[in-house]
Parts: structure tokens; sequence; C-alpha cells
């Protein structure tokens, strides 16, 4: 039995299609004709569909991608291109946090640390990751292995997936934001270079507790926000069904997040998403790690952390009197 195949919205059109050609496919074979004509007249209409839908895509589009269910987790990326990956567990606090994963790993034959988000496939493992959404204890367990990788000089390598923190009354109970706080000045000073990347969703407080690093990469079909498109809809339009509206005010767009020095490089995904073609996704990421990792290895501890501060000191722009301030 076949598995059901998983459609966005703006992708029926062309899902149509691609029963029309399996059709003619089939029709060809039960009644041996020959209908190659009609097949790649047919093959031409996908291949222009492809490039109308993919080649324009708004917003709220890119983040339908972004929470595709058969899109490449970090777990996914890390078994393709890293080698001998070792799970860490537990904050030696509370317990141990299933959406938020790390251990070391050899990338390129060289000892890393990672730290990942990581969302679940289906029902089951979704309630054991919580949806990818942390809590306090997935930050103060990525706390603790970034101070390992210090005390070892290892580099660390974080990927980033999730909705946000958990919002839930427990998590607050144990200071979510308090861990997340402590994350983002320990990161800061940390003495061994970093590199993050989007994956799929970055949403709020809860993408950043893993996200300064010396470099942040983004995949093109990926989003980075201070908020979820629902949750700022809800705050702003008081009701969530305006989230594209809100995935536009956003500007949700990886270009965009580029332009304005928010992550250093865009990573290129296959039409249709990195789900379309995993492999082709993790070569692009793998290249990119090897490039970046190199450049940050040159660099001695202080020169790192100096350079961290400064980027992060001085992202961003506002306008104040009509003078725009950088």
């Amino acid at each position: 039995m076949e598995k059901p195949v998983y459609v966005l919205e703006f992708e029926k059109p062309l899902r149509e299609l691609t029963k029309e050609l399996d059709s003619l496919h089939q029709k060809s074979l039960e009644n041996n004709l020959d209908l190659s004509t009609e097949v790649r007249a047919m093959e031409k209409l996908i291949e222009q569909a492809q490039r109308d839908i993919y080649s324009n895509l708004t917003p709220w589009q890119r983040v339908q991608i972004a929470r595709h269910p058969k899109r490449p987790y970090a777990l996914d990326y890390v078994g393709m291109i890293c080698e001998g990956f070792q799970e860490l567990h537990g904050d030696r606090q509370f317990r141990d946090d299933r959406a938020l994963i790390g251990g070391t790993a050899f990338f390129n034959g060289e000892a890393v640390m990672i730290i990942a988000q990581q969302k679940g496939r289906d029902t089951k493992e979704n309630i054991l990751r919580n949806f990818g959404m942390p809590q306090p204890e997935g930050y103060r367990k990525a706390l603790r292995l970034l101070k390992t990788a210090e005390r070892f000089q290892l580099p660390v390598l974080t990927f980033i997936d999730t909705p946000g923190a958990y919002p839930g009354i427990e998590s607050e109970a144990r200071h979510v934001s308090e861990a997340i706080a402590v994350n983002l000045r320990e990161m800061a000073m940390l003495r061994v270079p970093s590199i993050a990347v989007v994956v799929g969703e970055g949403g709020s407080g809860g993408a950043l507790g893993i996200g300064v690093t010396d470099r942040v990469l983004i995949f093109e079909n990926s989003y980075y926000s201070v908020i979820s498109p629902e949750g700022c809809a809800a705050i702003l339009w008081k009701d969530r069904a305006a989230a594209p509206k809100a995935a536009a005010a956003l500007q949700l767009n990886a270009t965009t997040l580029a332009s304005l020095g928010v992550v250093d490089e865009v990573l290129p995904e296959p039409f249709g998403g990195a789900q379309t073609d995993p492999a082709q996704a993790a070569a692009a990421l793998k290249a990119a790690l090897q490039k970046h990792l190199g450049e940050l290895r040159a660099l001695d501890a202080d020169t790192l952390v100096n350079t961290r501060y400064e980027r992060y000191r001085h992202l961003g722009s506002y306008l104040e009197a009509g003078v725009e301030h950088r």
C-alpha cells in the first residue's frame, strides 16, 4: 500500500498535473500505445508549473514549506553530514528534554559538539519531542554541552527548528526565560567557533536560545523571526487566521534576513523544498559548514569573542527624527 503524499494547498495544481502524467504512463503500458508526444507535453507543463510556483513563493508559503512534515530535521542532517554522533542526555538538574538534543560527532574528520532542536514525524514522536518546543531543562542541557565544548575546544554546530520555546505553566515555573537569557549571555562569551543553521522554523527566543553564534546560516525556505506568524496575528489582529498577512508583514524571507545582516548565508534548496531531495540539501549544508568553520578555526579565542560581540552589537537599524542609525 502506497503511503499518502502530503501536498500543500498551493501545490495542488502541480499535484493534479503529476496525476495526469502518471495516468498517461499507465494508459501507455496497459494499451501498448505510443503516447510519448503527450507525455513530453505534460512534462513541459509540469516543469513550467514548478517554475511558476516555486520561483514566486509568498512568505506564508515558505513558512508552510519550513513546516512540511517530510522536511529533513536536525537528526537527518546530522546523519548525512556527520559521523559517530553520540547523544548526551540531561541537564543534571531536572530531566532530559527530548525536544533539544546534543552530543559529540565528527564533521569532516574533526570532533564537534552538536546541539539541535528536534521535531517528530508522527503523533507519538511529536509528543516525545514536545513538537520541537524545548523546556527550560533543554536550554540548560544545551548550556552544559556548550561548556563541555569549550573545555575540550570543540567547535559548536547548532540546528534551529522550533516554533518557539514551550509556553506552558510548568515551563514558566521552571524559569524558561531565565534559562534562555543565560544561554544568550554564555554563547556570546563562548571561546570556541560556533555556527547556527536554521533548518526549518526559527521562532522567537526559543530559536535564539541556541542561535547566538559566530555565523548564522539559513535554508532558503526556512524562517527566523521574533515571533511565529500565528502569534503575531493573534496579537495584532486578534485572529490566528491572519497568519498569512502576518508572515508578509514580518517579511519572512531568507534573502531579506541576509540583506539585513541577520544571517550570513542562505543555503539553496531543491525545487519544492529540501524534502524533495534531502541529499542535495545536505550537500549544500556540508559545503557551507566546511567553508565557515575553516574561516573561524583560523581565529584565536579573543578575536572570536570580540568579533561576535561586534556582530550582535551592530545588528539592525532604526530611525530617529528622520536619521537612520545602524
